[in-house]
């Protein structure tokens, strides 16, 4: 058996983190309602969920907080896609992770420092 998954299935999990990354929600959880993992990752351990953060789709990581992604999951640099919604400036973004229970200490660094790093408050 090889460990390999198949191409297509490969292309597929690319198109459904597109579509995080575009905001396209209703789309992104048509997929989640169909099967694909809610808290699917990609390469660099960034999830549906903080793709949608760190590219400014509010409405988007609000539905995924609902259909049960990991507010708090980490990416493979330990980043949080609350610190990342911080860097990028995302308010509203950061408002919605905050009011879906997203912790300002998790991660490295945290969105608590990253905050203080460019003047902004949580």
């Amino acid at each position: 058996m090889s460990a390999e998954p198949p191409e297509e299935v490969v292309e597929l999990a690319h198109q459904v983190l597109d579509l995080a990354r575009e905001g396209h929600t209703q789309r992104l959880l048509a997929y989640v309602g169909a099967g694909a993992p809610v808290d699917l990752a990609d390469a660099a351990g960034n999830t549906l969920l903080m793709l949608a953060a760190y590219h400014g789709h509010a409405g988007t990581v609000a539905a995924l907080a609902a259909a049960g992604a990991g507010v708090d999951a980490l990416n493979d640099r330990g980043q949080s896609p609350l610190a990342g919604a911080v860097f990028k400036g995302e308010d509203e973004v950061v408002a919605t992770l905050l009011a879906h229970g997203a912790d300002p200490d998790a991660g490295t660094p945290t969105a608590r420092a990253t905050a203080e790093m460019f003047g902004r408050s949580l």
